[in-house]
């Protein structure tokens, strides 16, 4: 269970997801710290690594990578300096490419999968969403803006 006074860092949500939690309740989790819960508190929400195994398995090392990849995307799109331990070798790159949806196995979605993946994660050949990481909360407010104008 989240609790809203505790923030969820992203060095917990890659512990959780090696755990067997759901990545995308955790990764959600950080997102409300993130966009909302603690977003005064951003720095130290990035500022540890994952805990990497030393014989990683390739789930294991995929996460990781994709946690890095989600770091630089939030501090890119947020302008907050990034952690060096992003750009830590082990962070790198997959070796093969992953494709982060339940339509994957469609060439057609590959191929839109390619083209719009933030530059973070398509640099570490990971392919997802550009609505990867849609905040619920700027929607919102957008929308409350629109009515009002």
């Amino acid at each position: 269970m989240f609790i809203t006074d505790t923030p969820q860092t992203m060095k917990q949500v890659y512990q959780e997801i090696n755990q067997g939690e759901d990545p995308w309740i955790v990764l959600g989790n950080f997102m409300n710290s993130w966009y909302d819960y603690h977003k005064n508190r951003r720095k130290m929400l990035i500022k540890e690594h994952p805990d990497v195994p030393e014989n990683p398995t390739p789930d294991q090392i995929r996460w990781a990578i994709f946690c890095a990849a989600s770091v630089e995307y939030f501090c890119q799109k947020y302008n907050v300096p990034c952690p060096q331990w992003v750009f830590d070798p082990i962070y790198e790159q997959l070796d093969e490419p992953w494709y982060y949806s339940p339509y994957a196995h469609l060439e057609q979605i590959r191929e839109e999968l390619r083209e719009e993946s933030p530059e973070p994660f398509k640099r570490r050949n990971i392919f997802v969403s550009k609505r990867i990481y849609a905040n619920k909360y700027e929607i919102v407010e957008d929308l409350r803006q629109r009515r009002s104008a």
